[in-house]
């Protein structure tokens, strides 16, 4: 198990998940300058709704992200916020768009668990728990 374990009230959880948000109609409209915009809000919202951005990059129409947070929340909770204060911030900074529309994300993404361990390792140690007699 990991060390950086999150630890609450009421638990002690390692959540993690590898988050995939596209552009609007897959278009390659992000620059270096556009990304560092787009990572430094992901940072700003994951603050304030207490989880971490522990990796971050991207390319031209994608952006990859590895967040850690705590059971209160939902990743779609989570994403909502990512895409909309990025959307509204990448607008205010003067960048462009797709097809000059209003939104700057396509309305699905990809998002993954992430663990410590293969699904076959943690299989196999809940199959060899001692049951009771």
């Amino acid at each position: 198990m990991s060390t950086n374990l999150r630890r609450e009230r009421h638990s002690v959880t390692d959540l993690k998940i590898h988050l995939v948000c596209v552009t609007k109609y897959r278009k390659p409209i992000f620059t270096a300058r556009s990304l560092a915009l787009i990572e430094k809000s992901f940072s700003e919202v994951a603050e304030k709704m207490n989880f971490k951005v522990q990796e971050f990059n991207g390319e031209a129409d994608h952006v990859h992200v590895l967040i850690e947070y705590p059971p209160k929340l939902s990743v779609s909770q989570m994403v909502n916020a990512l895409k909309g204060v990025s959307s509204r911030r990448y607008g205010q900074e003067g960048f462009k768009k797709p097809l000059e529309k209003e939104a700057l994300w396509s309305p699905s993404y990809f998002a993954s668990s992430c663990g410590c361990a293969s699904l076959e390792v943690l299989k196999k140690y809940i199959q060899n728990q001692l049951k009771p007699s």
